[in-house]
Order: C-alpha cells, then sequence, then structure tokens
C-alpha cells in the first residue's frame, strides 16, 4: 500500500487530480501597491552635465557647458546612488527638470567613470577617507612667503596625495613682497616642480590697463586643464580665483597674533577661465592626513619627479625605477643633493606616520603639517 491514501493518487501526469488553481492561497499585499522589483529604469534620455559645487545635499550642475545654452540647475541625489558619493568636478547624467527655471530640482541619477580622484583622511592613521574633487589632471597649491609662514611638509604632503591621484602639482608662492620666497622654493629644488610667485600687486592692471604679466603665466597654466587649489587659510587662494576667474570669493585677513588665516571658503566651487579650463576654489586646510595612499606609492612619487644634482652614473638605471632601499641608499649618496637628502627625510617621516602616532608625537608632528584645523 502507497504512502497516500485513496483518492489522492496522482495522475498519468504527476499532477494531483483533485486540485485546480482555485485551490491555490496567495497572500495579500497589505500596503496594496505593486511588488518591488530590482530592475531599474535605464534612463535612456539622461542628460549630461558637470557638478561645480556641492551644498548640503544639494548639487549645482552646469549643463551643455561651453555652448549658448550653457546653464546652471540644481539637483538632488536618486535613491539607486545608493551610498556612492557625488563630488565637484563629477561629470554625471540627469532627469527631470533641467531647464534651471526658478524652483527646479533635477536628480542626478549616474556618476560617471572618473578619471582621477584627489582625497585627503583626517589624520595618517585614518584609512576614512574624503573626496575632494573629481576629474582634476592640475594641482595648484598655494603658499604664503610669510604670514602665515609655509610649511614645507605640508607641501609634501600635498605633492604626494597629488602623484597618487595622477594629478600634476604647481607650486605658487603667494605674497613674495613680505619676504624672499627663494629660501622655501629651494626645499624643492631636487624636484621637476613648476613655481610660480606672486605679489600683493601681481593682479594689478599695468599703467595702460594691460593685464599683468603673472597672471597671463597663470592662465596659461591653466588653459585646457581642470586644476584644484589647495593650501592653508590666509594664502591667498581666493584672491588668486578672483583674479583668475573675474569670481568675487570672499577674501580674508591673517591673525596677527596667531598667524593663522580665518575661513573664508565653506565649500569647493568650480569657476571657468577666462582662457579656458576650470579652477576649483577649495577650503583651507591646516592638516591633510594621508591615510589613504599606498606607502609604496610615497618613495616612488618622489623617485618620479626627481633631478639629479650630479651626472648619473653610466649604464645605472633611473632612480624612478629603482627598488625603495636602493632609492634611499643613492639619495643618501648624495644623488639629489643635500636639499634631496632633506625631502627624502621628510618622506620618511609621512612613511613612519602612516603607522600611527601617539599623542605626544602628536605635536611634535605638527610642524610636518598636522594642524589642529579639521573643517
Amino acid at each position: 500500500m502507497s504512502w497516500w491514501s485513496d483518492g489522492d493518487e496522482p495522475d498519468d501526469d504527476g499532477e494531483w487530480s483533485q486540485y485546480d488553481e482555485s485551490s491555490v492561497r496567495v497572500r495579500p499585499n497589505p500596503k496594496a501597491n505593486r511588488p518591488r522589483t530590482k530592475q531599474r529604469p535605464a534612463y535612456e534620455n539622461a542628460e549630461t552635465g558637470v557638478v561645480w559645487t556641492v551644498d548640503r545635499g544639494r548639487y549645482g550642475v552646469l549643463m551643455d557647458v561651453g555652448t549658448a545654452d550653457e546653464r546652471e540647475i540644481t539637483t538632488a541625489r536618486a535613491r539607486e546612488l545608493g551610498k556612492k558619493s557625488v563630488v565637484t568636478g563629477d561629470r554625471v547624467d540627469v532627469v527631470g527638470d533641467t531647464s534651471g527655471a526658478e524652483g527646479s530640482l533635477a536628480r542626478i541619477v549616474r556618476v560617471q567613470e572618473r578619471t582621477t580622484l584627489l582625497r585627503r583622511s583626517a589624520d595618517d592613521s585614518d584609512a576614512v577617507e574624503r573626496v575632494i574633487v573629481a576629474n582634476a589632471d592640475q594641482m595648484l597649491i598655494v603658499v604664503a612667503a610669510a604670514d602665515p609662514e609655509p610649511r614645507p611638509r605640508l607641501v609634501d604632503r600635498y605633492m604626494v596625495a597629488a602623484f597618487d591621484a595622477g594629478v600634476e602639482p604647481i607650486l605658487c608662492i603667494t605674497k613674495t613682497d613680505l619676504a624672499d620666497p627663494a629660501p622655501f622654493a629651494a626645499h624643492f629644488a631636487p624636484l621637476d616642480l613648476r613655481i610660480v610667485t606672486t605679489t600683493s600687486t601681481s593682479f594689478d592692471p599695468d599703467a595702460d590697463g594691460a593685464p599683468s604679466p603673472v597672471l597671463d603665466e597663470l592662465r596659461g597654466l591653466l588653459d585646457g586643464h581642470v586644476t584644484v587649489t589647495v593650501g592653508h587659510s590666509g594664502v591667498g587662494k581666493s584672491t588668486l580665483v578672483n583674479a583668475l576667474t573675474g569670481a568675487t570669493r570672499e577674501v580674508g585677513v591673517v591673525n596677527a597674533v596667531t598667524g593663522r588665516g580665518r575661513h573664508t571658503s565653506s565649500s569647493t566651487v568650480s569657476f571657468a577661465v577666462p582662457s579656458g579650463g576650470w579652477i576649483v576654489d577649495t577650503p583651507g586646510v591646516r592638516s591633510f592626513g594621508l591615510g589613504h595612499v599606498d606607502p609604496e606609492n610615497i618613495l616612488r612619487s618622489f623617485a618620479r619627479h626627481a633631478l639629479p644634482a650630479v651626472d648619473p652614473v653610466p649604464g645605472e638605471i633611473p632612480l624612478a625605477e629603482a627598488h625603495d632601499w636602493e632609492i634611499v641608499d643613492r639619495v643618501e649618496a648624495g644623488e639629489l643633493g643635500d636639499v634631496g637628502r632633506e625631502r627624502l627625510r621628510s618622506l620618511q617621516t609621512l612613511l613612519a606616520s602612516k603607522g600611527g602616532v601617539s599623542g605626544r608625537d602628536q605635536a611634535a608632528l605638527d610642524d610636518d603639517g598636522r594642524g589642529d584645523e579639521q573643517p
């Protein structure tokens, strides 16, 4: 005897003959809405724009950049982006009301692939990164010759972050009418680093109303590039951006007692340069952690941009292709001169700090570019 009872035997097709579709019990939908699906819209009609500023959950996007229809629109993130960040410089796909009319709001539904991503972390032991800007190809490192005093090891940090991101650094020394920039610039003599100097009157037109030669030089460096500015508060980044673009960013002064600048820029904003290209103004910082940077890239970045102080030994491989220990040995042997040896020690300090520092050591490392301001 089979385990099923009489009348329950399956028919020839293996189906239970006494059941039909009316016997199926379906649980009702308590919310009376359509069931969710993993399929998402393709947004085939989405338009492409560039994020030029981010402010408290709203994203300013430029549409039809470089055309007669160029306009600014306000957007929000679409839910399907999940936790993916949207930052200044991102190229994004937008749907909704892209007219730019007052009160209109569109949605960012996709972030296109980024070419570069400049980041920093809270400190060297923190692997959590903070994205500064996307798709920049140049970094304009702005320091003052005096007021506030420049820190060569902070510039080292900026350069390491730039090299790690694939961004070309340029050093701009402002306020050279207050102090001679040569001693500070000499710190970077062993490196292939473009250096530009300005004074407090560099951007004033001459007696005939012609543009400043320094302004023309800077605009030439920015032409066709997306350049992000970095530097302390009070070094003159916003003054520089205003001169280059005609913008009206607020500028501040340096406290005579503390020697520190006051924050005037609280957000990252992009501006078009009349000669072509874009410059991204960022808030001033005194801290630039490198917790996100692969330690192997620190010495590699240094070696790739090294300019030998002596003629290379015939048949010797370039410094940029040497092993880490060979880079150290050759620099210590004088291949980059005394200044190159000093820069190497600075980078070794960065490597040591990647392992984390104690609270006591933090104060000792403040002069290495790690201060107390964390905007």
